[in-house]
């Protein structure tokens, strides 16, 4: 049972990919229907076996990588954290797969992207479910192409064909990070399996375990996790490899959610969720995510608030949350963190997949400026936008209120800077979230409308497929949050087991519970409600001076700015994208392929063996008393050096013969190349 998690979906892409032109469309869907929805009822019953009857199940396959004391099986370690994730992305991906089905009902290269779908979806588990950290970089590897081919399924899309080559580089980066941290991590323990590092991960957090670089030393622990640390914020679009989430947007709306849904979910803080007890030895490490993940939230909320784009808003939404549960982990809080992510996983996928209906309604239309008026040509629509953009900001009593009421007061009662820091910023963040949410809404179903008449006559709400689809997100985005509060991050609960390790000087969440003041934990309620009504006042009552403000040259400036994502795309290709060809150019193709290597490599030898049987020909005269006189002199040498051996070595190194021997050859080629 344990394995068809895994293996139930690669059956569905290998269908759709060789044999999706003879079985045609329908014949498809239904296969691959079948195979993604039997892959869901599992993970229900792993849940109750391993998190509520506390059983871990570890299954090893194979032997698979073994050199001397080195042993990386070929296996799956199933635990809380693991079947948690694994119901969350199944059921999510299930729908989010159905969705397409009516989405590209009238694509007429539907089979292509079914098939590059189902590649994402069933790599999707193996980061999960891994026991090692070769197997969860494999897992990554695997979802890097999977999205690449995802994206780019509309190939003659000049845009999204940008996005696609954009993200593989930006993945690399985060990849080239993880590959160095599994590479440390394998330094002192030996070994790569997760249950060995994190029993020896005290043993080897003293500060005699250090990697030396240019001659400095720095603490092995903290060096190896802030690289792994580079990997996951590669793959959650932290701050500096942000820059691909905005552009993925330009793929299809299923390719969205499923991006959002299914690997910024498990590629990103799962992993540092998986390793608690190695980050939990690395204070420097929690710092530098705690200040990462609360920069990453404000960043995104600040520059999503003049988008126009109905899925670059929502992407920047995401985008900001993930700091939110990156920063959760930064103060050792795993379990909300894990929690906030499953809770957001609903609202990951709700609101793409409503936007997506907005769009297929609207003529492929997705500027926010040329639409409005809308919820009363799509009510079902804008219930469901109503519902997901409510439970984000952390509406009372939905889903996305029980994280985002606890996570602010766990960083204020850190008692640290790095906790105020995030405090903070953490809640500045929720207002300008709660801004922009609302922004969408008025703009797109409730200001006065700015469509074009042929996209209002062509106007049409979901179909039924994809409205019972939103309905069961839309109830996620309700209930869930309830339902697994007490039994996830409640006091006292035993859930988590010891799979989330929290050290005693971090556990911190019954004094959050308790001996936070009252203003503090409204602060987050005050500051949605405080975003929501500035975004009613200045998008229906106070257009004009808007207008005004933009008008003028500040305005405009700071307009441009924050639409333009603060020009960190510029930045990138001024600085880094366009000094790499240049670099490559001068430096690797010409001064070292070009140069150095011919010159010392086959060139170079050629050339030197050339010159140098062209100066023995020269002694090569024919006449016998030259040889007779060469042969006298060798001889007088070889004797001398015999004899008088033990003086000699005493004041020269013999190594020196050979040194002058070349020098003299070289000296003689010199100074026959100038005669030339």
């Amino acid at each position: 049972m344990y394995l068809l998690i895994v293996t139930l979906p690669l059956p569905g892409s290998f269908v759709a990919g060789a044999f999706g032109r003879f079985l045609g469309s329908r014949g498809t869907a239904t296969i691959t229907t079948m195979c993604v929805s039997l892959s869901f009822p599992f993970p229900l019953i792993a849940f109750y076996e391993v998190a509520l009857g506390a059983s871990v199940r570890y299954i090893k396959i194979a032997s698979w990588i073994f050199s001397e004391m080195f042993d990386a099986s070929r296996g799956f370690l199933f635990d809380s954290s693991t079947v948690v994730m694994l119901i969350v992305v199944t059921f999510v991906s299930s729908l989010v797969y159905l969705y397409s089905i009516s989405y590209m009902s009238e694509d007429p290269h539907s089979l292509r992207f079914m098939c590059y779908l189902f590649i994402s979806i069933s790599f999707t588990p193996m980061p999960v479910t891994g026991d090692n950290f070769i197997q969860l970089f494999l897992g990554w590897e695997g979802v890097g192409p999977a999205l690449y081919s995802s994206i780019n399924s509309w190939f003659t899309r000049l845009q999204a064909n940008k996005a696609a080559i954009k993200a593989m580089p930006v993945n690399r980066v985060g990849d080239f990070g993880s590959a160095l941290g599994i590479m440390g991590v394998f330094t002192p323990p030996q070994t790569v399996d997760f249950s060995t590092i994190f029993a020896c991960a005290s043993v080897f957090s003293e500060p005699n375990h250090f990697f030396v670089f240019c001659n400095m030393r720095f603490h092995a622990i903290t060096v190896i996790r802030i690289l792994l640390f580079i990997g996951a914020a590669g793959k959650f679009a932290q701050i500096g490899l942000h820059t691909r989430l905005p552009d993925v947007m330009e793929g299809l709306t299923p390719v969205s959610a499923s991006i959002y849904v299914a690997t910024m979910v498990t590629a990103g803080v799962f992993m540092i969720a998986r390793c608690p007890p190695s980050y939990e030895n690395s204070p420097n490490a929690l710092i530098v995510i705690t200040f990462v993940g609360a920069m990453t939230s404000f960043f995104a909320a600040t520059t999503g608030i003049l988008q126009n784009d109905l899925k670059r808003v929502i992407a920047y939404l995401i985008c900001s949350q993930s700091g939110y549960m990156i920063f959760a982990c930064g103060i050792s809080n795993y379990s909300v963190s894990v929690y906030h992510l499953m809770n957001y996983a609903f609202l990951k996928a709700l609101l793409p997949l409503s936007a997506g209906s907005v769009i297929h309604a609207m003529s492929d239309e997705q500027d926010m400026r040329k639409m409005g008026g809308l919820a009363s040509l799509l009510p079902f629509t804008y219930a469901m936008m109503l519902i997901g953009s409510l439970s984000l900001i952390g509406f009372p009593f939905l889903t996305g209120f029980h994280p985002k009421d606890v996570i602010p007061e766990l960083a204020y009662t850190k008692y640290t800077i790095s906790g105020n820091f995030a405090f903070w910023l953490g809640s500045v963040s929720v207002f300008l979230s709660a801004y922009h949410s609302f922004r969408l809404l008025f703009l797109t179903f409730l200001a006065p409308t700015n469509s074009f008449k042929r996209d209002i006559l062509g106007c049409h709400d979901a179909p039924i497929l994809m409205a019972i689809l939103l309905i069961c997100l839309a109830f996620g985005s309700i209930f869930v949050g309830y339902l697994a509060k007490d039994m996830m991050i409640g006091l006292g609960t035993n859930f988590w087991a010891n799979f989330l390790f929290i050290s005693p000087q971090n556990e911190i969440l019954a004094e959050s519970e308790f001996a936070t003041p009252t203003t503090i934990k409204l602060i987050p309620i005050m500051f949605s409600t405080l975003g929501a009504f500035v975004a009613y006042n200045v998008n229906f009552l106070a257009n004009e001076l808007i207008f005004a403000l933009k008008t003028t040259s500040s305005g405009n400036g700071l307009y441009c700015f924050l639409n333009k994502c603060r020009f960190f795309d510029k930045v990138f290709n001024d600085f880094i994208v366009r000094s790499l060809p240049r670099f490559g150019y001068e430096v690797s193709f010409k001064a070292s392929d070009k140069g150095a290597i011919e010159i010392l490599g086959p060139y170079g030898i050629s050339y030197t063996f050339r010159e140098l049987a062209k100066q023995i020909s020269k002694l090569q005269s024919g006449f016998v008393y030259h040889y007779a006189f060469a042969m006298s002199i060798g001889l007088t040498i070889f004797i001398t050096i015999i004899g008088l051996r033990d003086f000699l070595s005493f004041w020269v190194d013999n190594r020196l013969y050979f040194i002058y021997t070349v020098t003299f050859l070289f000296l003689n080629l010199e100074g026959d190349i100038s005669t030339n």
